[in-house]
């Protein structure tokens, strides 16, 4: 997940690979904001030191052979040779006492043998391209692993908490299970609790995958990372600060990112083989030379075969193509933080689309208006937005940015949870859910509009219903005919959403899928997306933090870019992760 799974442009991700010495351990996730220092400018960063001084003695050296100095260039290149081979060699050496082989060590191998032919300088330049290309493709890599630890960044640093002497703020990882906190309009909910006093809306889009504004009151759940709307609530937390929701989505990352990181690459699957192969056929030229009587000859030629069957060039050239490809692809809207992604990508056979701000826009939108006798539609709307324009929740912005020529009011009042009321010229309006204005003879109407996966909002002037307004958040123009052409080349395709099973199935028909799994929590997408990799190689498209597990597990991960989750940008800008 990325500033993926969080921000920033969209990415392809696959399975780390495990380069030298098998993936990291996982960790526990630490409190919020713990770790998250970020990878450092690249002339700033410290693993490319070692190819920059390769690189600088070796241009050295060269010029020193050049102009007549050749004890000095040997020097040079020595030293380029040793600095470019310290960040590859021991850890093929750590590798091969574990009984594993690699493509570091055939790298290692081919130096040796070059430098028992007496090319010193040969060794030395492979040392040095070796070495930075992995540097480079490590540092392409660790994008997926910021990404990562910006999901904690979901979580205040700090909450207020009702204790025995008033109100006290401390950090979010002192908070206990049962502590009563206050969660201002505005704030982000720092753990998972349940709401004690107080009603209000939560936005928990980015956590549970649900598209529209969750209203919530005494009794109701709300989990880490959702922020608060427009009313104040007490909530009594049901999970430690270090402990919640949002950190359990962390680890299950991390756990797929570690389950995956033991997978070769394609580089080290070929020199698992080779190497022995290798190392046999060059043993068996050397006792060939001890047989017919010239060993010295045949030795040489032994490490010869050693030089030569070193795959050098596919070694070096496979980092160097990824980086070039990730050069490419961001000037098209596409980050991508592993080459294995590439590989894996031409094997997929299943894509699971994730619902809102994938195959949705991912803020609400009016999609429909029904009026009642006497009313129109534009009047209806004018009226809701009317009171709407005073309020910061997102249906009153979609009604608003439907609505022409819209009136002033006053005496405006907001019941949390509820909905609005207020004064437009003679007329007294309310705009709210229909468990808040009867919409009466229009009930018909507003049952279908619910129906259709929308959210209702009934407006009543001076008493009686003047219409019902249907928001929703809206099928991205493209979703369908993407669909249609996943089909066409022969994938399956299925929408994996925690959003409600009736929204979830009416914008799935309008998209075309027909496999609908709603309802779902982050460890079931994770589940699911095991459960289809284990069957073919599965791709999954997400966007939200709780779309970050699943992204991890699938066969390739594609995360919708930056505020795909929120609708502010509408291109399609896509992240490739292994």
């Amino acid at each position: 997940m990325s500033d993926e799974c969080c921000g920033g442009p969209a990415v392809v991700t696959q399975a780390q690979d495990d380069a030298c010495c098998g993936p990291d351990p996982v960790r526990t996730p630490q409190g919020p904001h713990e770790g998250s220092e970020r990878r450092p400018p690249w002339w700033k960063d410290p693993a490319l030191v070692p190819s920059f001084v390769a690189g600088l003695c070796l241009l050295g050296g060269y010029a020193l052979d050049v102009t007549g100095h050749a004890t000095a260039a040997g020097a040079a290149q020595w030293i380029a040779l040793l600095v470019g081979a310290s960040t590859f060699v021991p850890g093929a050496v750590r590798r091969l006492l574990r009984g594993r082989l690699g493509v570091g060590l055939l790298m290692t191998i081919a130096a040796v043998g070059a430098v028992l032919l007496g090319h010193v300088a040969e060794a030395a330049a492979l040392a040095f391209l070796f070495s930075l290309a992995e540097a480079l493709e490590d540092r392409a890599m660790d994008r997926a692993k910021e990404g990562l630890r910006a999901l904690l960044s979901l979580v205040p640093e700090t909450a207020h908490v009702v204790g025995a002497h008033g109100l006290t703020t401390v950090r979010v990882t002192e908070i206990r299970e049962r502590d009563r906190l206050i969660i201002a309009a505005g704030e982000r909910v720092a753990t998972d609790g349940v709401v004690a006093e107080g009603r209000s809306s939560i936005d928990a889009s980015v956590v549970t995958g649900e598209s529209m504004p969750l209203e919530v009151g005494p009794g109701d759940h709300v989990p880490a990372g959702a922020v608060n709307g427009p009313g104040a609530l007490r909530v009594e937390a049901t999970a430690d600060g270090r402990d919640n929701s949002l950190t359990r989505i962390v680890a299950l990352v991390e756990q797929a990112h570690a389950r995956k990181g033991r997978r070769a690459r394609l580089a080290d699957r070929i020199a698992r083989p080779l190497v022995p192969a290798v190392l046999v056929v060059a043993a068996l030229v050397a006792v060939f030379g001890v047989v017919v009587g010239d060993p010295w000859t045949w030795i040489e030629r032994a490490l010869v075969v050693l030089v030569a069957a070193s795959p050098c060039a596919m070694a070096i050239a496979v980092p160097v193509t990824v980086i070039s490809a990730i050069g490419s692809a961001s000037k098209l809207g596409v980050v991508i933080t592993s080459g294995a992604a590439f590989e894996q990508f031409g094997t997929i056979r299943t894509v699971a689309f994730d619902k809102t701000g994938t195959l949705t826009y991912g803020s609400p939108q009016v999609s429909a208006v029904r009026s009642a006798a006497g009313s129109t539609d534009e009047s209806v709307l004018a009226m809701a937005a009317a009171l709407e324009v005073s309020s910061a929740h997102p249906v009153a912005s979609a009604i608003c940015a439907a609505a022409q020529g819209v009136p002033a009011a006053c005496d405006v009042r907001e019941d949390a949870g509820l909905g609005i009321s207020g004064r437009v010229g003679e007329h007294l309006v309310r705009v709210g859910s229909t468990r808040w204005v009867d919409p009466a003879y229009l009930r018909e109407d507003a049952e279908a509009l619910a129906e259709a996966g929308m959210t209702v909002v009934v407006v009543e002037l001076d008493g009686d219903v003047a219409g019902v307004i249907g928001v929703r958040d809206e099928l991205r123009g493209e979703a369908a005919s993407t669909v249609r052409m996943l089909h066409a080349h022969g994938f399956d395709t299925l929408m994996l959403t925690g959003d409600d099973e009736r929204t979830a199935r009416a914008l799935a028909a309008e998209a075309g899928i027909e496999d609908v799994r709603a309802g779902r929590l982050p460890r079931d997408k994770a589940e699911a997306i095991t459960r289809l990799s284990a069957e073919r190689p599965t791709a999954m498209i997400g966007d939200g933090v709780n779309d970050a597990p699943a992204l991890a597990t699938a066969t390739v991960g594609v995360a919708m870019g930056g505020d795909g989750d929120r609708g502010r940008r509408r291109s399609c800008r896509h992240r490739l992760h292994r």
